[in-house]
């Protein structure tokens, strides 16, 4: 015997949850079921466990994808403000950081509640700590075996994410089922997450824990935010926005110095004709980078002994300093995956597949992926509205 729904969603997680409540308050008879013990288990510890719930700033070419205006349409039906509402309904008190990040004064857990208290209005139920067994499709709809039992629906939401923060219990559960029903998968890769540098960088390793703003770039791509060395390379905001953008082989530039005018190394000398290079970027920098980049440059003693065009030639280097990062940390340390369900095999409106009817996928599981800073999960709220609208 299978209990019958309207609706099946696989992935308690921030998409799965939000579908969930948009269809069962449009009266959907909904299922979601989640191997994990509890629901909203990476909802809990992002944002430093405050959750970055959205980014206010949101725009869809922040999105990354092989067909980059594929997320306009739920962005536009679903906005920052429109969750928030939701959010001040529940009395959660929340603040803005820097760049458009909103995050709550208390706990994630808030938002996972408030996302549950939804559910409830709904009357959803929400089955977590057996994993899915099999999933078949017949004239009648999906058939989901998991544990001991078994559900039946004739739509299927594939909301189970990537496989970015294995020990969380990600998989790729997600593109095999796609695959199962003739869609195509891009390329998963790790993205927002540090970049490890090559043994000749070791120079670099021993400033483990220096952080300063810098401006990173790959490409035609830049961002201007903090970067944070590690004991395995770099890190920090701009790191891990840029590492989405960046491509094994490809070389990453930072400017130590942005918002330098040009030949301030020569206004230093004229200035201060007695002081070493040294001294000059430690006023401007963590002092351990500071020496380590003087030691790099190889420019001793005053200012003034150094020619101008020696002080060019280090200014230039300053702001367009080479790293080529030999990997990444991979999905363990991945915030998100970059890649996913092809977008060309579903509805940007509805979320649902083109060629098979009544299967719908959401938010990491699909191949879009936001900067740093609120912007995933302003991706599954806005694509689990559009599927939840739908079923």
């Amino acid at each position: 015997m299978s209990d019958t729904y309207d609706a099946i969603i696989l992935g308690a997680g921030a998409a799965g949850l939000f579908c969930a409540r948009v269809a069962a308050l449009r009266g959907r008879r909904v299922l979601v079921l989640d191997h994990a013990e509890k629901p909203g288990k990476k909802i809990l510890i992002s944002g430093g466990g405050r959750c970055n719930f959205t980014n206010i700033d949101t725009l869809p070419e922040r999105y990354l994808s092989n067909n980059k205006h594929f997320a306009k349409s739920a962005l536009s039906r679903f906005t920052p403000r429109d969750f928030l509402d939701l959010v001040e309904a529940h009395g959660i008190a929340w603040h803005e950081k820097t760049l458009g990040q909103l995050f709550c004064d208390g706990s994630a857990k808030q938002i996972v509640e408030m996302l549950l208290e939804e559910c409830a209005r709904g009357d959803v139920t929400v089955h977590c700590g057996d994993a899915v067994a099999s999933v078949e499709r017949s004239d009648e709809g999906y058939t989901v075996r998991y544990g001991a039992a078994q559900a039946q629906a004739p739509s299927l939401v594939i909301a189970t994410g990537g496989p970015s923060i294995p020990k969380m219990g990600a998989t790729g559960f997600a593109y095999d089922l796609a695959r199962q029903f003739g869609l195509k998968v891009v390329q998963p890769r790790p993205a927002l997450v540090p970049l490890t540098l090559p043994a000749d960088e070791a120079l670099f390793r021993e400033l483990s824990g220096v952080a300063t703003e810098v401006v990173v770039t790959c490409g035609k791509t830049a961002f201007r935010e903090a970067a944070l060395f590690t004991h395995r390379g770099l890190s920090g905001p701009a790191i891990l926005q840029i590492s989405s953008y960046w491509q094994r082989g490809d070389t990453v530039h930072i400017d130590f110095l942005p918002g330098q005018e040009s030949g301030w190394l020569k206004a230093a000398k004229r200035a201060r004709p007695r002081v070493a290079l040294r001294k000059v970027l430690g006023e401007a920098l963590p002092d351990r980078l500071a020496q380590a980049l003087a030691e790099r440059l190889a420019l001793t003693g005053e200012l003034g002994n150094l020619s101008d065009k020696a002080l060019d030639t280090a200014e230039a280097q300053l702001a367009r300093w080479p790293f080529v990062p030999d990997g990444s940390e991979g999905f363990a340390k991945a915030e998100v995956t970059a890649g996913g369900i092809d977008t060309a095999g579903l509805s940007s409106k509805t979320m649902e597949a083109r060629k098979v009817p009544g299967l719908y996928a959401i938010g990491e599981a699909v191949d879009v992926t936001g900067w740093l800073g609120g912007y995933n999960f302003q991706w599954a709220w806005a694509s689990g509205f559009a599927a939840g609208e739908a079923i």
